[in-house]
């Protein structure tokens, strides 16, 4: 593949490395020998064709993991040593960062210089940020009662299988297996369907880093064999999935139904931002349409519920407007391009048909609404106003860059309306004013709140969802322990001089 970048541009890639699962440190081909197609979402094309794991690969992978983690060396490593692994994993990854940029570009629609220049380099720094945790795991000792000595002991979960999505294929890939790692876990991972490519150059390079065989698999296929297998898996410890709210239900349902194991789920959002009539405009404006056009509106933290205090709604209404008709929309290789293409097909007529509901029900079409093109899967930034509480484009989660703009009149109101979802994943909050930005954060049930910013995360910054945006958390410290269980240890101490 060719990464090269000359006079600004990138050679596009026209083959791709790594097509097969990875289980037990080698590429294999799928048992039943099945293989799907990758797609082009800048042109809708064929970019190759993937082996497909089905049940018998995910046992496959299972049994690898699982021996890997009863008696290899992963789990009786010692920290620093783990680490020391991560860490030259995560050099590996910087050094191929362009490679990976353009496979995320050509699979996922998304841009290639905030890839190589950003989401990249984070998803090294998140293995460098848990290789450093890897050594500090530790238990605490206890004042037992009685002549007795007591202590606990934290330890790996065991075999954990991981089911990622599709809009941040490189940040969702390490942000599940970086704290899986450093606690000493195996794991089976499966990629989304529609981006496996990038998942199978990370797995050649944690190879290359000298993870041990069987600690990492990765097994691409589709969430109702592939996942389902991982979910209902009896040797599986652990379950760990990030994407739709329906799919989680079926996943704890699975894990309840087979060995009890545990779950963590990061679901869907319909983000609330609120604007109040402090708050410098043009500054707003440009906050707000970057919270529902970035990565194409595929993030499930997106504003695409905007609230705007009655004083200035027509002022911010007009400034949204005029930055979202200058919003560039393009190919994701050109340095111009603000916005990429949809990632697939289904996506794509997913997001027209909601703007048609949207229409039909008697919201105002502000701006956008049309495919980009006759070619790939290019919407435009879409705004509808005068939109109703009870319109689908008000309630469901549309995953694409449809913003639904309305107005308020005072805090209580805007606490109200902000929390009227049945998700809480995040919230914005713009306002010069302390006291509001206080009430207001603690008053909206999101697991994450942002005042005069947004999207804002960091390694360090845990998140996740209230509600029926699922339950766990991303990063931090948080992270690390879903991967660890408590054991408590309690011996007799006899003829001690102090209890």
């Amino acid at each position: 593949m060719s990464n090269d970048i000359s006079d600004g541009h990138v050679k596009i890639p026209t083959t791709v490395k790594f097509t097969k699962l990875f289980i037990n440190g080698q590429f294999v081909d799928s048992l039943s020998g099945s293989e799907f197609e990758t797609i082009d979402p800048r042109t809708g094309e064929v970019i190759a064709r993937i082996s497909e794991g089905r049940k018998e690969d995910i046992d496959a992978a299972v049994e690898a993991a699982r021996e890997a983690f009863d008696t290899g060396p992963w789990p009786r490593m010692a920290g620093a040593k783990r680490a020391k692994i991560m860490l030259k994993w995560a050099d590996l990854i910087d050094q191929n960062a362009s490679e990976l940029a353009a496979l995320d570009a050509i699979d996922a629609g998304k841009l290639y210089n905030r890839c190589k220049a950003q989401e990249i380099p984070a998803a090294a720094n998140m293995l460098r940020y848990y290789a450093g945790a890897a050594d500090k795991i530790h238990g605490e000792v206890l004042k037992a009662s009685g002549e007795f000595h007591a202590y606990t002991l934290m330890e790996p979960v065991g075999v954990v299988g991981h089911i990622i999505p599709w809009n941040f294929p490189s940040n969702m890939f390490l942000t599940k297996v970086s704290p899986a790692l450093a606690a000493g876990c195996t794991m089976v991972l499966k990629p989304a369907e529609q981006t496996p490519l990038s998942a199978l150059f990370y797995a050649h390079l944690a190879k290359q880093a000298g993870i041990p065989d069987g600690v990492l698999n990765v097994v691409p296929g589709f969430g109702p064999t592939a996942g389902a297998a991982i979910s209902s898996h009896m040797n599986v410890d652990k379950v760990s999935f990030t994407g739709s709210t329906e799919v989680g239900r079926e996943i704890m349902h699975a894990a309840a139904s087979s060995n009890l194991k545990q779950v963590s789920l990061e679901l869907g959002g319909k983000s609330p931002l609120l604007i109040f009539d402090d708050a410098d405009v043009d500054k707003a404006a440009s906050l707000a349409l970057l919270g529902i056009v970035y990565n194409k509106g595929e993030i499930c933290v997106a504003s695409s519920r905007v609230f705007v205090q009655e004083r200035i709604y027509d002022e911010f209404e007009k400034k949204l407007v005029e930055k979202a008709k200058a919003w560039v929309v393009g190919d994701p290789f050109d340095p111009k391009s603000q916005q990429g293409p949809q990632v697939d097909k289904k996506q794509f007529e997913k997001i027209l048909s909601y703007i048609e509901h949207g229409k039909k029900e008697g919201a105002t079409l502000l701006y956008g609404g049309k495919r980009l093109g006759d070619k790939g899967y290019y919407i435009e930034p879409t705004i509808f106003s005068n939109v109703k509480e009870d319109m689908l484009i008000v309630q469901d989660e549309i995953f694409g860059p449809v913003m639904s703009l309305m107005k308020f009149k005072t805090i209580e109101e805007a606490i109200m309306r902000a929390n009227n979802t049945k998700y809480g994943l995040a919230a914005g909050i713009v306002t010069k004013n302390l006291d509001i930005a206080n009430t207001v954060s603690r008053s909206i049930r999101a697991g994450i709140v942002w005042i005069n910013c947004y999207f804002i995360f960091g390694s360090d910054i845990p998140y996740g969802g209230y509600k029926q945006s699922g339950f766990g958390r991303e990063y931090g410290m948080q992270a690390l322990h879903q991967y660890l269980q408590q054991k408590s240890v309690v011996t007799p101490i006899y003829n001690s001089p102090w209890l």
